[in-house]
Order: structure tokens, then C-alpha cells, then sequence
């Protein structure tokens, strides 16, 4: 095209000059002839130079370019025939924004976009429902604003969004959200919420069904583990036969006892989401009285159990509740680890937060199961979990109890070599040094 143009442009010029020239024979004036040719040539084209700003300056929205001959006539027309493949384009881009609008109003889950300071682009009218914003007052809002909720706020400041958050709507407080966020673009957030109303129903009928049959048969549980006790006391005025039975009698509701107290304390847990009797608590004197209630269980098994933790370290939370925890991490590796195993349990401080280490020298555990540890009721081996007494809700809890102080857990092991558990803390949950 460049070349086409130069070439349009060298013609018109030649054929400028032999004009001038003919003139100039005509006239003999050869100078002057020449020098007026070039000058009304000069202010033709800045004539159409002008037409042309003024149309970029001055037009409306798909108003054609002036027209024009020659040279400029070909300008203009490639500038209208661009102008035209530029409508058909921003018209088949304006359809397909218009279905994807169209499709995410239809949805009865909430989509909203946001740039990369949480201010608010773009919704759909679900949104309006569920999160009640409003149409256009809202647009350019900060998201934290509008929902107010502070666990939304600390949700969306710390930008993990690996796990979704439930919360109640600010529109209705019985109705609960799931709210999803994922990054995209230039760290643009794509946030999208559910109504799971009919989901935490069913799940807060499950808790409280739990809760009430625990609660209703720790009663008759404990009347027939007295009555056991009292036959106990009296064993010698009881027939041979049945002694055996009633030691095991005693122990399996001694075991029963001991789930029906889990699931109390699961219950427990889930009821709230942060710690009533939330003070700093010394975290290496727990661990302390921990670790000897540990080497009381080990017993004639012999472990080697060995305790570092920093004593300035103390961590904001329930003492009941990380005793918990704790407890079930520490006497899971004595049930688990062979006779004259070890066992480190470790506390310390870095800048990513606290942590508590409890690593043993144990069968370990396969690869599969890790993902399930937490999980209620899973084991990895049934036969195991009889074998040991455990009731199969430790690990659930020390899930429980973690989430509610900040923290999360994890696992790591080896086949044949042993587990490492590890409890993380974030940095806002370590208590401020005591003077």
C-alpha cells in the first residue's frame, strides 16, 4: 500500500511540473509558474489535511469520513471501509458480551467481578438478592463496605481463597452464602455465592441430632457403668464364669463413654466459631503436663518422649480446647509407635506464624489416607483403631479446634519410618510477650 501511494504520489507530482512547465512556455516565466503550482498544491492538501482532523476531532459515533478525490479520496475511503470492519467487530463482541450477561442474569447464583482493590465492576441481578446490592448507586464500592460482615473482611484481606466462607446473607440473616473467589486477569477477583441455605439446614440437623442422642444416652450409660463398677467391687461373691464378662463389659462402656465425650465435645466445637474463653495461654506448661500424662500411658512400653518448646511463646485461645487437641496428637503417637519408639513434640516461633510438632517413629501411614485423616470415623486400619481404643473423632477434633484459633494442620509420613504432625499459627494469634 506505502508503495502505492508514493507511486500515486510521483505521478501527481511529474504531472504538477510539466503543467507548470507548459505555463511557464506560455508565459516565460518558468520560476514563477512552478513556485504557484506548488503552493495551490500545498494548500489543497493541507485544505483536506484540515477536513480530516476536524472529522476525528468533531465526529459522532459511526458518522463516515468527508468525501474527497484523488489521493484523499483513497485515504478517506480506506478510513471508512476500517471504520466499517470496526463496527462489524465491536458488534460481534457486543453479542457475545450480551449472552454472557444474559447468562449470568439467569443464574440464580450470585457473579460479581471486581478489580484488584475489591471494588465493584460488574453483577448480576442475583446479586441484588442475595448480597443486596443496588443498581447503579454501588458501582465503584469497595466489596468490604457493602458486606460488612468482619469474617468477610479478614476473609478477603488475607487472600486465601483456597477454601470457600460461609456466612449469613446481609439481606436476610437466615438465609446462608457460600461465597467462592478466584483471581483472574490483571489480579482482577471473580467472586461467586450460592445460596446453601437447604445444605446448612440439613448439616445443623445433623449437629443437633448428634449432640441430643450423645447427650440423652450419656445417662443410661452411666448408670449401667456404675451398676458394672458395683459388680465389680464385688467380684468375689460372683460366679467365675462371668467376671471375664464383666470386664469386658466395663471396658467397652468405658470406651463408649469415651466416644459419646468426643462426640459431645465435636458438638461442642461446632456450635460456635472462636473460643468463648479466649486469654493467652501458656503453651509450654500444657505441654509439659502433655507430655508426663504421655509417658504415663506408655508405661512398661518404654518411649522415649522428648518435649523442646519456647517458653516465651504463649498463644491466644481456649487452654480446654488446645489441651484437647494437643493430647490427641501426642497420645495418638504412643497408641501408633512401637515399644521403645521416640517421640519430639516441638514448639517454636518464626515469621510465618507458631507452630506445634509432634513427630514419632511409627508404622506410618500411607499416602491415600492423608487427605481422610481428619474426617470423622475414617480409619486406616479398623483393626488397629479396636486394638488401641481409639474412637476414630481425634483427629476431627484437633481439625475443629484448630480452625476456631486460626491455625490448620499438617501431616506428613513415611511407610516404615513414622509421621510428623504439624500445627500452624498464624502471627495474629500469638499472645504479646508478658513483661
Amino acid at each position: 500500500m506505502t508503495s502505492n501511494w508514493r507511486g500515486a504520489i510521483t505521478r501527481r507530482l511529474v504531472l504538477l511540473i510539466a503543467a507548470c512547465l507548459t505555463v511557464g512556455v506560455i508565459t516565460g516565466e518558468y520560476a514563477w509558474a512552478i513556485a504557484i503550482g506548488l503552493a495551490a498544491h500545498l494548500l489543497w492538501n493541507l485544505s483536506q489535511l484540515l477536513r480530516l482532523h476536524a472529522w476525528l476531532k468533531d465526529h459522532q459515533p459511526d458518522e463516515p469520513p468527508p468525501d474527497g478525490y484523488g489521493l484523499w479520496g483513497e485515504v478517506f475511503d480506506s478510513i471508512y471501509h476500517l471504520q466499517r470492519r470496526n463496527q462489524r467487530a465491536r458488534g460481534r463482541l457486543q453479542a457475545v458480551i450480551d449472552r454472557v450477561q444474559e447468562s449470568t442474569a439467569a443464574l440464580r447464583d450470585a457473579v460479581i467481578m471486581l478489580d484488584s482493590h475489591g471494588n465493584l465492576e460488574w453483577w448480576n441481578k442475583a446479586s441484588e438478592t442475595l448480597l443486596g446490592l443496588k443498581t447503579p448507586q454501588d458501582s465503584g464500592q469497595s466489596i468490604t463496605n457493602l458486606v460488612r460482615d468482619p469474617r468477610f473482611k479478614d476473609y478477603f484481606e488475607r487472600g486465601n481463597f483456597l477454601e470457600p466462607l460461609d456466612l449469613p446473607s446481609p439481606v436476610n440473616p437466615r438465609r446462608q452464602l457460600q461465597l467462592n473467589i478466584t483471581r483472574y486477569g490483571n489480579q482482577e477477583h471473580l467472586m461467586l455465592v450460592r445460596d446453601v441455605t437447604r445444605l446448612h439446614q440439613l448439616e445443623q440437623m445433623r449437629k443437633d441430632f448428634v449432640a441430643n442422642v450423645s447427650h440423652e444416652l450419656r445417662t443410661p450409660l452411666t448408670v449401667i457403668a456404675g451398676y458394672l463398677e458395683t459388680l465389680q467391687d464385688n467380684v468375689d461373691d460372683i460366679n467365675p464364669r462371668w467376671r471375664r464378662a464383666l470386664q469386658q463389659m466395663q471396658q467397652q462402656g468405658a470406651r463408649m463413654q469415651g466416644l459419646l465425650n468426643d462426640l459431645l465435645l465435636l458438638a461442642k466445637l461446632e456450635a460456635t466459631d472462636y473460643p468463648s474463653d479466649n486469654h493467652p495461654v501458656a503453651v509450654d506448661l500444657l505441654l509439659q503436663t502433655i507430655r508426663n500424662d504421655a509417658l504415663a500411658l506408655s508405661a512398661e512400653r518404654n518411649h522415649r518422649i522428648s518435649l523442646e518448646a519456647d517458653a516465651s511463646l504463649r498463644l491466644k485461645g481456649s487452654e480446654s480446647e488446645l489441651r484437647s487437641a494437643f493430647s490427641n496428637l501426642v497420645f495418638n503417637a504412643v497408641k501408633y509407635t512401637q515399644a521403645d519408639g521416640e517421640i519430639r513434640i516441638r514448639w517454636w516461633q518464626d515469621a510465618q506464624g507458631a507452630h506445634l510438632s509432634v513427630q514419632d517413629t511409627g508404622p506410618g501411614i500411607e499416602a491415600k489416607h492423608l487427605p481422610r485423616l481428619t474426617e470423622r470415623f475414617y480409619r486406616v486400619d479398623s483393626s488397629r483403631a479396636s486394638h488401641t481404643g481409639g474412637t476414630g473423632l481425634g483427629l476431627a477434633i484437633v481439625k475443629h479446634v484448630l480452625l476456631r484459633h486460626r491455625g490448620g494442620l499438617e501431616i506428613t509420613s513415611v511407610v516404615g519410618k513414622g509421621s510428623l504432625f504439624t500445627c500452624h499459627f498464624q502471627p495474629a494469634q500469638i499472645a504479646a510477650p508478658t513483661r
